[in-house]
């Protein structure tokens, strides 16, 4: 084929490719493998042959299962000096986009016995339309074949033989050079001019798509108002190899629907946070992703700690950096993925989440570590860990056992079921009148007199006046130190507190903050058990 093709194809004056020579004979043949980010990601096989690298393109990238044959479309011999090729060929130019050196090594037919009879092989299979070679790569080893169909000179199978090689995993994991260690998107972003952000969302799609992670992952429509799993308490953390461990974000749940540039962003009780949170709406829809994510919406201050106030005021203040920090991904581009192991869901997540976003970050975790770990998020004052097997399937509307957490102080939400008058030079009312709900029931757990600023005690009082009313909500009404005005028992505040009594009344309760994400019959008391008392 020669070079002139390739030579007719670029301004060599605007591309980083180099120029169409020749190389000199030498004894063993070389090949290399580039993954090609231009307007479909696709990885091009060259093989060295009389001076030149004769090239595919192989769009679902090569495969070590002996069982999947790769459509490879053979396109303009390259120039020798191409296999030392990385970088990126800028906008406007033929193949414009990221290339990175996937692979490469030596090759030689598996019946050559010497240099002469090697390139001989070679040729005579490349005439024939069945070309056989063994490759010594650093990611692919053994025997493959090219075998070219009937249709038209151009398109080919790639197929691995069967060997000690093969074998069915997916080798497209390993998506780093083998010359630098990056990755397409890393040199893509390092690049002149920098690669538009479409193109590296692009990447990042096609990239979760190809690494056969959806193989199991059953082709679906996208589901709609999901009510996300849930964690259970427990009491202590513990270290355990199956598990990981993320941080408990103090914010507000949240699941996000995505098809392309629609986003429905709502709450575990499907109220709409688009219009609440509109900046993480607007970069979500930016993302341009069909899926669906589950996450937190936080805002964080300065020392990037999470500050449920601060969330609660941002619509008014604009002030913290709000963030949704994403921890797994239910559907993705077709696929039902909820019935995939949690680690799995994750690592697709990972890929597709742009690395540098500031509003979309994904929520990482550790392996096995949680009793460290919990002793470090402690130390730093945050709300606690939440533990999830690694291999848990995705229980939607469930409160599971496979996932857990572990706060760092004793909280319990409960619902406002009445207040006391204020004494002294307090304003609005003196105590909250607290219950929960035990088989539909509401049941007294205590009130509350500490936790209040003069704002809150406006803010909560503003929010029961409309809701008076004159029958206890109790079944059996409670003693208490001041006489009440009851409420309609709807909006759900959380408190710290020291411990339950034996008759199931908190110990020093301090209100904390109002749950306007909690709706009232949610609410139950929260006793945590042992992890190991866990079926």
């Amino acid at each position: 084929m020669g070079l002139k093709e390739y030579k007719s194809k670029r301004k060599f004056e605007k591309t980083p490719e180099p120029k169409p020579e020749l190389r000199p004979e030498g004894d063993a043949l070389i090949f290399v493998i580039h993954k090609h980010a231009a307007r479909n990601l696709h990885y091009d096989l060259r093989l060295e042959l009389d001076g030149v690298l004769k090239s595919w393109a192989v769009p679902k990238g090569p495969s070590l299962d002996p069982s999947l044959k790769r459509l490879a479309m053979m396109v303009e011999d390259h120039p020798f000096d191409y296999k030392d090729f990385e970088g990126v060929i800028p906008e406007g130019n033929y193949g414009a986009g990221s290339v990175i050196i996937w692979d490469r090594g030596f090759y030689h037919h598996p019946s050559a016995k010497g240099k002469e009879e090697n390139e001989k092989f070679l040729r005579e299979g490349l005439k024939k339309g069945d070309l056989k070679f063994v490759l010594k790569g650093e990611k692919l080893q053994g025997e493959f074949a090219l075998v070219r169909m009937r249709r038209d000179e151009k398109s080919w199978l790639l197929m691995k033989k069967k060997d000690q090689y093969a074998n069915e995993s997916s080798i497209l994991k390993e998506n780093r050079s083998v010359l630098s260690g990056k990755t397409l998107e890393e040199v893509a972003e390092a690049g002149q001019g920098k690669s538009p952000k479409k193109k590296l969302d692009r990447i990042r799609q096609r990239e979760a798509l190809e690494s056969e992670d959806l193989k199991d992952a059953p082709v679906k429509p996208a589901p709609h108002n999901i009510k996300p799993m849930l964690a259970t308490l427990v009491k202590e953390p513990f270290d355990d190899p199956e598990w990981i461990f993320e941080l408990k974000w103090d914010g507000y749940r949240a699941i996000a629907e995505m098809r392309e540039r629609d986003v429905s962003l709502y709450s575990r009780n499907h109220i709409s946070l688009n219009r609440k949170y509109p900046p993480v709406a607007e970069a979500l829809q930016k993302l341009s992703l069909e899926a669906v994510l589950d996450g937190e919406i936080v805002v964080v201050d300065e020392q990037g700690h999470p500050n449920f106030q601060m969330l609660q005021d941002y619509q008014k203040t604009k002030r913290g950096h709000l963030v949704y920090y994403v921890f797994d991904l239910l559907y993705f581009k077709g696929h039902d993925l909820t019935g995939l192991p949690l680690l799995r869901r994750k690592e697709i997540l990972r890929k597709i989440l742009p690395s540098h976003a500031s509003r979309i970050k994904f929520s990482d975790h550790v392996l096995k570590d949680g009793v460290l770990f919990f002793r470090v998020v402690s130390e730093k004052g945050l709300e606690g860990i939440i533990a999830k097997h690694a291999q848990s399937l995705y229980q939607t509307g469930k409160r599971s056992r496979q996932w857990l957490k572990v706060k760092t102080r004793l909280t319990q939400k409960g619902v406002i079921a009445g207040f006391t008058e204020p004494g002294g030079g307090r304003k609005y009312f003196g105590s909250l009148v607290l219950g929960v709900f035990e088989a539909n029931e509401l049941v007294y757990i205590g009130h509350s007199g500490g936790g209040f600023g003069a704002k809150a005690l406006r803010t909560i009082y503003e929010k029961l006046y409309p809701l008076i009313r004159k029958e206890c909500p109790f079944k059996t009404e409670p003693e208490t130190n001041a006489p009440v005005t009851w409420v309609k028992p709807e909006i759900v505040c959380e408190l710290t507190f020291a411990g339950w009594t034996g008759d199931g009344i908190m110990r020093q309760p301090v209100f904390s903050r109002l749950r306007e994400d909690k709706t009232a019959h949610e609410v139950v008391r929260e006793k945590p058990s042992s992890h190991h008392s866990l079926p």
